[in-house]
């Protein structure tokens, strides 16, 4: 994604493979030391420190990270750091522009949102804001607002998706807040074939 790590942290007892090319500073620790620090059963030996993206509406603007038509989506009061890296993930796989993160319940840095978006936390660009402040900077590019509701007016796929368009998805148990409900340009559901 571009990232540079500036410490390279590495247990020669658990690396099957060797780094090289990133310029970092390297420390070898043992088998017990990185297993302590690794956050993470059967680690591979290998850990990177990354300076954390600070990603703001300018610099999503000056990045040239949008594309012409692009596509957002506004993950509002996200909670569960699985979740979050779910959803990070679907939005690098579906070359999702940015990810708004608003109101968040969750910090987007916390080690388990890093694994569970497979680094897609690092590939897609994340912004942090508040719900008003993400309606008015979509607004003034002209983007269409869709909420995804199980209370949708349609299905999402008889939606005319080839427009600047951000997807508004919340929690698993309350869904959306009435904020994007009620200024959402149309509400939308996935249907669900199955029995869960």
């Amino acid at each position: 994604a571009g990232h540079q790590p500036h410490t390279l942290l590495s247990a020669p007892e658990l690396a099957t493979h060797q780094i090289s090319g990133l310029v970092a500073e390297s420390l070898t620790v043992s088998r017990a030391v990185f297993e302590k620090i690794s956050y993470r059963d059967n680690p591979d030996g290998w850990l990177a420190i990354f300076p954390i993206p600070h990603r703001t509406f300018d610099s999503l603007e000056s990045e040239s990270s949008l594309s012409d038509i692009p596509l957002m989506i506004i993950a509002e009061a996200i909670e569960k750091p699985g979740n979050l890296g779910a959803i990070l993930r679907t939005a690098d796989a579906a070359h999702v522009d940015a990810v708004l993160l608003c109101d968040p319940r969750v910090d987007l840095w916390n080690p388990n949102v890093v694994r569970a978006s497979r680094g897609a936390v690092f590939s897609v660009p994340v912004i942090e804001c508040d719900n008003v402040s993400a309606l008015k900077w979509l607004k003034s590019r002209k983007m269409r607002v869709l909420a995804a509701t199980p209370a949708g007016d349609g299905v999402y796929s008889d939606v005319d998706l080839r427009q600047p368009v951000a997807i508004a998805v919340g929690t698993e148990d309350a869904g959306l807040s009435e904020f994007w409900m009620q200024n959402a340009d149309l509400r939308v559901m996935i249907p669900m074939a199955g029995m869960v």
